[in-house]
């Protein structure tokens, strides 16, 4: 098999699955095939060549298919949650009346995550990114309990808002174009002559802050994550979010340089990663606590790119997506390993101990992923206050995961079998070598340059002080205030009077939703609206 034939593969395995869903005694079999779905794109981020791109005939909209390092390396990892995720849902699943309804809304959703990765055109970007983002409703909403669609109506609305800013900037970008061309690059190129260049880097930079949780835009996370069963929550807050990361890596001109809305996406990225961490220490429930340690991550994350984009500093994407590649494992693996621990503590130590390594690699452990993507990170982010602030962000993401680890110990489990644990104990190797594996794909210098005693101690340092202060947080945490779960939506009345109303309307039209193939007709719709928006724009 040819590398085009495996990239194309890669998508139409979890398509045929969805097609099968249309047979009712498939679709209920459906959620113990999940873990297959996306292994042809696993092998696809393993066996391809760099540059390998497939470009599909204009009645197939003319989307064109492209795999680079960043996205490879979040199609890998990716792919491979998605993968472990759903031998954990398999198990979560067996005696659910309504499985199958949630295998098909899995589906869809990985088949937008996966495409993000993979597609290299502006028209099949926004198709993949609006997939990916509206099917997650049907997994956070799955419980159907009053929490779950409160979730979900806020979701669903903030990612449409998402998606109409995210238009508009295609539109704009598509009549920079000097020859049509649809492709990202080629959009991406002549930015820096277009007139709109300006309102096109702000809805931008929106569209995608939106997605990956930057402050303000981050309330979604904890209503979300706290809502949606372990899987979902596994897969939205590890691989689906990264959808937001991959857009800032493809569109933003990293060529050229844009020093100031370089800063200005750093300067709000170290804002939203502290306070993803002040107001994470404040919750109890586990499953919040990770949500606000992603907002604080993706903080980070931003904080890399908009410092690479500052200086056009072109190694800012791969290091930004060896360190997004790595989020995906830890913050996937530990809601997996939440929901292994069980009332009774048994087997404990084989979920705890590898879930202690995973949580302080986010802190940057030495020998970690974590410690790796923050030695990357370093000539990116320079020695400014950017990088300083970024440096001491390991203390808090130190803090914030000992205390997750605590609050995780005081959990009840939420599934306890083989298929389960296999796949929460792949998860957690994986995260373990595959930074290894990686980083001479990324680092200019010999892996030796990571490991010299400098480095060890300048990772170290922050762990061990954010240890220190975990020790403060345990004995007079209970003084801190509560802070609710998505903390500024629950501030304002308003907002909450909205998101109720919000509720209601979702709920009024939820039997419809839930029923797949109107699903599916109302994404077909959105995408042959997406394509005439496009030429529009030309």
């Amino acid at each position: 098999m040819n590398a085009g034939t495996l990239l194309v593969v890669a998508l139409a395995t979890p398509l045929a699955m969805l097609a099968a869903c249309l047979s009712k005694q498939v679709r209920c079999r459906m959620p113990s095939l999940l873990v297959l779905a996306p292994l042809p794109a696993f092998a696809a981020a393993w066996l391809m060549a760099d540059g390998t791109s497939v470009v599909f005939p204009p009645a197939l909209l003319g989307l064109t298919f492209e795999l680079d390092t960043p996205g490879a390396m979040l199609l890998g990892a990716g792919a491979l949650l998605w993968a472990t995720a759903g031998a954990y849902a398999g198990n979560y699943l067996r005696e659910k009346q309504n499985r199958g309804r949630f295998a098909v809304w899995w589906l869809i959703t990985l088949i937008g995550n996966l495409g993000t990765f993979l597609v290299a055109d502006m028209v099949g970007f926004y198709l993949f990114f609006t997939i990916a983002s509206l099917a997650a409703y049907g997994l956070i909403v799955f419980e159907e309990t009053a929490e779950a669609k409160r979730a979900a109506s806020l979701y669903v609305g903030l990612a449409v808002l998402g998606e109409a800013i995210l238009l508009m900037a295609l539109v704009l970008l598509a009549q920079s174009v000097p020859n049509d061309s649809s492709l990202i690059s080629d959009a991406v190129g002549s930015l820096a002559q277009s007139p709109w260049r300006g309102y096109t880097m702000a809805f931008l930079i929106l569209a995608f802050g939106l997605k990956i949780g930057l402050f303000p835009f981050h309330v979604w996370m904890p209503l979300t994550y706290s809502a949606a069963p372990i899987a979902a929550a596994a897969v939205l807050s590890g691989s689906a979010v990264k959808v937001g990361v991959i857009g800032l890596i493809r569109f933003l001109p990293f060529e050229t340089g844009m020093p100031d809305w370089g800063e200005a996406l750093a300067i709000a990225g170290v804002f939203s990663a502290y306070y993803g961490v002040l107001v994470g220490i404040t919750q109890t429930n586990p499953k919040a606590i990770l949500a606000y340690s992603s907002v604080s991550q993706m903080g980070l994350l931003a904080a890399v790119l908009g410092m690479g984009l500052s200086a056009g500093d072109q190694s800012a994407p791969p290091v930004a997506a060896f360190s997004a590649m790595f989020h995906v494992l830890v913050k996937g693996g530990l809601f997996l390993a939440l929901g292994l621990v069980a009332a009774t503590k048994r087997g404990i130590w084989l979920v705890l101990v590898p879930a202690a390594v995973l949580a302080l690699g986010l802190g940057g452990l030495p020998l970690t992923g974590g410690a790796l993507a923050k030695s990357l990170a370093k000539p990116v982010l320079g020695s400014g206050a950017i990088g300083v602030f970024v440096s001491l962000a390991a203390l808090g993401s130190t803090l914030l995961m000992l205390h997750f680890l605590r609050r995780m110990w005081e959990q009840t489990h939420e599934v306890d079998a083989l298929g389960a644990r296999t796949a929460w104990l792949v998860t957690a190797v994986a995260a373990i070598v595959f930074p290894w594996a990686l980083y001479s794909d990324v680092a200019d210098g010999p892996l030796q340059e990571a490991l010299v005693l400098k480095e060890i101690w300048e990772a170290l340092w922050p762990v061990a002080l954010g240890a220190l202060l975990s020790l403060a947080l345990w004995r007079w945490g209970d003084l801190l205030p509560r802070v609710p779960a998505g903390d500024l939506l629950e501030a304002g009345a308003g907002a909450s009077r909205a998101a109720r109303r919000v509720g209601a309307t979702m709920e009024s039209i939820d039997k419809y939703l839930r029923q797949w193939p109107v699903a599916g007709s109302l994404l077909a719709v959105l995408a042959i609206a997406l394509y005439v928006s496009l030429l529009i724009g030309r």
